[in-house]
């Protein structure tokens, strides 16, 4: 395929998905860091345009997963070398206080990070299963069944937690 018609093709399918895929990254890393992994993707989506599927989105999608994951190997790479200086030349301590998070929230970080994923995929980017095998790179069933069963463990964290909240059921208007 020539440059043209590549350039062209791209300019038509980019739009479809590029605001897509960026609130997927929003949601799931800071900002700066969203946009140099949207950078990121396009030009893979670039390079490879002549592998993506007529169902563009889960596929891309999949190439933002692995870029973020990338970027994220790296930033890991940069936090082992900052804490190696630090051992050497400490900085001064900062002092945080407690932060409030909402019960969501508290669930999902409570979940594997894998489920919570399947998660993020189905209920922030509106993938049924299909879809987000494709993501994952796993058969539609299993996406299923991991999905239900994510939902399942959500469900629990989300007891869990109205449990430790010392909520209680109220008996008001009710017969011993």
């Amino acid at each position: 395929m020539n440059v043209d018609v590549r350039r062209r093709r791209f300019e038509e399918l980019a739009p479809g998905w590029i605001e897509a895929v960026r609130r997927y990254l929003a949601r799931r890393t800071d900002p700066a860091t969203a946009d140099d992994v949207l950078s990121e993707t396009l030009l893979v989506c670039w390079r490879r345009l002549d592998d993506m599927p007529d169902d563009h989105l889960p596929w891309v999608y999949a190439v933002a997963r692995n870029c973020l994951a990338n970027a994220e190997r790296g930033r890991r790479r940069q936090e082992r070398l900052v804490a190696r200086i630090s051992a050497v030349d400490p900085p001064p301590r900062a002092v945080e206080g407690p932060g409030e998070g909402d019960g969501l929230a508290a669930a999902m970080e409570g979940l594997r990070a894998e489920d919570a994923e399947l998660l993020r995929l189905w209920a922030w980017e509106d993938l049924t299963a299909t879809g987000i095998a494709v993501v994952l790179g796993i058969s539609a069933n299993a996406a299923s069944i991991r999905l239900h069963r994510a939902k399942q463990k959500l469900r629990e964290e989300l007891r869990k937690l109205e449990d430790a909240g010392g909520h209680e059921e109220s008996t008001e208007g009710r017969r011993p």
